[in-house]
């Protein structure tokens, strides 16, 4: 298997890439005749979710000590497809992604029963083979036997290609580490944590939920996306889920060190500092859009780190199939995406990438729902957020991954007045997500209990990197070591999980 992998990335790096280069802009104006002739047009908005899940010991096996409890696991391929659950990065990830569905009562409810119906049959599957899905940002505990440092870092060499030996089956991953750009170390760089690997194996690390929402006119996807750049910061801030690191990936500078500078949400460190190389930044906060076109010739402008080969195919999309594959390793936290397998199904939707997987499913929903929601307001009824400045809203997103809810976002209210008063901030932006809701046919009630798990966390100043960091300073407080609180504060985290996953919410952890 290792050879076949060496030589499907040898493949990749074979390929020409000005050849490749040149048929990205091909495909590009391509799409852009599409987008032109109305083609990425739909009558109405769709919501669609991409859920990231790790996976952990779950109790089939007695664990050899207290150390292996919750410890993360590799997950079988054939387990994978039996779920119907993707691969992702790690061999510890997987993947669901729902089926779009309009945004109305109906598409929503649909959304949370999909997500709920089959994560609860892959947790009856997964948990008959002792392993457990668990719904976070960053994982914390290694897999039995080993530490963190060594799972991220294995590697092999076969034929001079190197092959993390964590990592799934995918090509365009394992190519990154091979090519002639690639640098000898990738890097995660976040206060007080070294951590160095020759693959990207240490953005496993990480998981995420991604909603999508998909716009009726493609020319009007800048002003969507426009709204979306001012709402990542305050809504990352009210998701941040991932404050800890495995304990080993640590300095020596002691636990009071670790605690003062730590960020609330490193998934967004470890993302950017592991896929940012030299002057080639591939995970930024994106620019404001000025028209739609713009957002296809920033993929075409994007660095190219490996160009991958594409096989021909006879869907819509295949026509321009290389600027698709360029896509993929197109990484932004907003990112506008055009596709469809045929041209009735052909849109123009947001990806929106800040958020962190989220301690339940009604949480994760929350998150999905009132993005959507703030999309259908905001610009029907011409908010003034986008008269902040972008760099503003740049500022916005990085402070909330430093300090999340304490990070003092800046708004501008509806009254075009700018705020940083926490409740001021909210408070217009839960309205405005419950306006979106009820205009896409909820009930006041139902639009209400969409947004609700995300107002609890403001009403009780806690998110859950609060909760997680809270949790650490009381195993501290009563002698435990870093280490050990860390760990324990894992393990409380996933049973509380556990009791709550697919009919709770996090307010009921607090």
């Amino acid at each position: 298997m290792t050879e076949d992998l060496a030589d499907a990335v040898r493949d990749a790096l074979a390929v020409d890439v000005e050849a490749f280069e040149a048929q990205a802009r091909e495909d590009a104006e391509v799409v852009k005749a599409e987008l032109r002739e109305g083609t990425f047009d739909n009558h109405q908005s769709i919501v669609g979710l991409e859920y990231e899940f790790y996976a952990v010991a779950d109790g089939r096996w007695a664990a050899s000590d207290d150390a292996d409890v919750y410890a993360l696991m590799r997950v079988p391929r054939r387990l994978l497809d039996l779920i119907g659950f993707e691969k992702e990065l790690g061999l510890h990830n997987a993947e669901m992604t729902t089926s779009p569905q309009p945004l109305n009562p109906d598409g929503l409810r649909a959304q949370e029963s999909e997500v709920r119906a089959r994560l609860g049959a892959a947790l009856d599957c997964t948990g008959a083979e002792g392993i457990r899905l668990v719904s976070d940002g960053l994982w914390t505990i290694p897999p039995a036997g080993e530490t963190a440092r060594e799972y991220l870092t294995d590697s092999v060499e076969a034929d001079g290609v190197r092959i993390a030996t964590n990592m799934s089956g995918s090509v365009r991953y394992h190519a990154m580490a091979n090519g002639p750009t690639a640098p000898e170390e990738m890097t995660v760089d976040a206060p007080n944590v070294s951590l160095s690997a020759d693959t990207v194996m240490p953005e496993s690390l990480i998981t995420s939920i991604q909603p999508h929402y998909q716009v009726a006119h493609a020319a009007d996807l800048p002003t969507y996306f426009n709204y979306a750049l001012r709402v990542a910061g305050p809504l990352l801030a009210l998701g941040v889920n991932s404050p800890f690191f495995p304990p080993d990936l640590y300095d020596d500078v002691g636990a009071q060190k670790i605690l003062t500078d730590g960020y609330a949400e490193n998934r967004i460190l470890v993302f950017e500092s592991v896929l940012n190389t030299g002057d080639v930044e591939k995970v930024t906060f994106p620019e404001d859009l000025e028209h739609v076109e713009q957002a296809v010739d920033r993929v075409v402008d994007d660095e190219t780190v490996v160009p991958m080969p594409v096989p021909e195919g006879n869907r819509f999309d295949d026509e321009f199939a290389t600027l698709r594959r360029k896509h993929g390793t197109y990484w932004r936290w907003v990112r506008p995406v055009f596709d469809g397998a045929s041209r009735s199904s052909a849109n123009a939707r947001i990806e929106f990438r800040p958020i962190a997987a989220q301690p339940t499913v009604r949480d994760s929903i929350a998150f999905q729902a009132t993005f959507a929601g703030l999309m259908e307001s905001l610009p029907r009824r011409q908010h003034p957020a986008t008269s902040q400045s972008w760099s503003t809203a740049r500022e916005n997103f990085y402070a909330a991954m430093r300090e999340g809810l304490d990070s003092g976002q800046r708004w501008i209210c509806n009254d075009g007045a700018e705020t940083i008063d926490v409740d001021a901030v909210y408070d217009d932006i839960f309205a405005h997500a419950v306006d979106g809701l009820t205009a896409a046919g909820c009930s006041e009630d139902e639009a209400e209990r969409y947004v609700s798990p995300l107002r609890a966390r403001v009403e009780r100043e806690t998110t859950p990197a609060d909760w997680k960091v809270e949790r650490v300073r009381e195993y501290l407080a009563d002698g435990d070591d870093f280490a050990d609180a860390v760990a324990e504060m894992q393990r409380d985290y996933v049973r509380k999980q556990r009791e709550t996953f697919l009919d709770g919410s996090f307010a009921d952890w607090l």
